[in-house]
Order: C-alpha cells, then structure tokens, then sequence
C-alpha cells in the first residue's frame, strides 16, 4: 500500500510543483518592482503593495512547496523551479522592461526541455517512515555536512556579508542557497511526522520534539532567506540573482536531500545518468537565460567587416 500512495502521489507532487514554481517565478520581480517604486518615493518598501503582492506570492508558493515534497522527491521537485526562472523571465521583460532576445529564448526552451527529461527520469516516490528520518537525521555523514553547514552560514553572515555582501553577489547567494539544507528536508520531515503527532492516540515526547525542532528549524531558515533575498534585490539585478541562486539552490537541496532521505537509491544506472543530464541542461540553459539579459546580439558584425576591408 506504501508504493501504491507513493506512485498516486508522485504526479499530484509534480503538478503542484509546477504550479507553485510559475508563482515562485513572479516573486523576485514584484518585489524588485516593490523596491524600485520605494526608492523613487522615498519610503520603506515594506509600505509597497506592489511589494507586498510578491511577498503574498512567495508565501503561497512556499506552501505549494510544502505540498509537493510531501507528494514527491525533492531530487525532482526542487529542478522544477526552472519554470519559474523561465516565467520570471518573461514577467521581467513586461513589467521591469528587461527585454528578452534571442539567446534568451533559445535559454527558456533549454529550460523546458531539461525539466521534461527530469519529470521522465524522476524516481518513484517511495514512502519514508518517521523511523527511516529519525535514522537519516542521526546518521553521520548528514550530521558532518549539516554542522559544516551551519559553521559556514556563521562565517558568512557575521563576517563575510557586512564586509562583502553589497560588492559580491555570491556572498548572498550562498547563504541563501545553504539554508536550503534546512527547508526543504524540514517541509519534507514535518510531513512525515504530523500524522504522529496530530493523529488519533497519544505521542511520544520524542515525536513532539522531533516536529516542534524541524518546525523551528524551517521557520528560522524561511526567515534568513526572506532577509537576504531582499537585501539581494537591493544590490543586484533581479534577473543575474535568480538564476545563480536557483542553479546552486537546487545543487545543495539535491545534496541534502540524498543524503538524509536516500532519494538516490530507488534510481536506475541510466536514470541517474539521465537526470544528471537534465539538470545540467536546465543549470545552461538558465545561466543562458540570464546572460541574454547583459548580453548585446547583432547579425551585422560580418557586414562592417567587410567594409573596413
């Protein structure tokens, strides 16, 4: 009965996913938008509707999220925020005037033809049991990588983002793309342990533990990225911070997850194979994507070099 739910649930998992990243995809550019209007007013862009109406879309998105690693793996949930890359794309070009051209283009089909590959090599959603997270959460590899992972969030937003943040993207982007490491398996856990704690009979002490730590552990997290994505969009352009941060993003989440819940395991030699290749395709085609935007294409350089000639 565990696959049965676990193959009904997967395509209900990749469904909200999609849907939740088309909204995720908005978010940075109206709060990009949001800021811009503060700044020619000036006043606080936490008074901006336009603001307010992407930070609206980022926490429906994050509850979509929620859903779906719940339904599905994160190894196939989190590359689908590709999409929403590719409608961020799209909604910068009308509403922050960023045009899109070729190269552009030729990035957004990359994109849809990388998540198609991953939706088709995803791995069946296997069901884990409090006992398999538990085990996960206890094992030492995943406790080595997560104390890592915390001692290098310390490094970075004690020292490193008050000296660096404003002239170096990556400073953002990597605190950012590491709390990562927390929110996704904590959406993933939590789902896990609600039916114990909220079901019928009694819970244990360690069960309620276990549910009020990944709890405040995604808070906190949600919270951090929530500050520094927006400290981001004061600095950085919308389109260069979104498609850096989703590529490592998704890199560290895929890590994560493999580690803690064994997504990996239930994978074919060529499905594994083929899934590396989609995500490399979607990373190109992103980068692709949000170099057009810097990007200057023109068909006459053969022309006037025939001239000088």
């Amino acid at each position: 009965m565990a696959d049965n739910s676990g193959l009904t649930g997967a395509p209900l998992g990749i469904a909200i996913a999609v849907i939740s990243s088309f909204i995720n995809g908005s978010t940075f550019v109206l709060q990009k938008k949001g800021i811009l209007r503060s700044r020619d007013k000036g006043c606080s862009y936490l008074t901006d509707v336009v603001w307010c109406s992407g930070t609206l879309c980022m926490i429906i998105g994050q509850v979509g999220n929620f859903l779906a690693y719940n339904l599905a793996p994160a190894v196939i949930v989190t590359p689908l925020g590709a999409l929403g890359v590719l409608f961020g794309a799209v909604l910068a070009s009308w509403i922050l005037e960023e045009r899109l051209n070729v190269l552009g283009k030729l990035g957004c089909i990359i994109c849809c033809c990388g998540s198609v590959v991953l939706i088709i090599h995803a791995p069946k959603a296997v069901a884990t049991s409090r006992q398999e997270l538990e085990d996960g959460l206890s094992d030492p590899v995943f406790v080595t990588y997560i104390l890592l992972v915390v001692l290098t969030l310390v490094a970075l937003i004690v020292w490193v983002a008050p000296a660096h943040g404003t002239s170096n993207i990556m400073v953002y982007v990597a605190i950012c793309s590491l709390l990562g490491s927390f929110t996704v398996p904590s959406s993933k856990g939590l789902g896990l342990v609600a039916p114990d704690v909220f079901g019928e009979g009694q819970s244990s002490v360690g069960t309620v533990a276990l549910f009020l730590g990944l709890l405040g552990a995604l808070a906190v997290s949600i919270l951090i990225q929530f500050f520094f994505i927006n400290k981001a969009l004061e600095c950085y352009s919308s389109n260069i911070f979104e498609a850096i941060y989703y590529v490592t993003f998704t890199s560290t989440v895929i890590f994560a997850s493999a580690l803690l819940f064994k997504e990996w395991m239930g994978l074919t030699v060529t499905d594994s194979f083929a899934m590396l290749c989609g995500l490399t395709t979607v990373c190109v085609g992103v980068i692709l994507l949000r170099i057009s935007q810097e990007a200057v294409i023109t068909w006459k350089e053969k022309k006037e070099g025939k001239k000088t000639d």
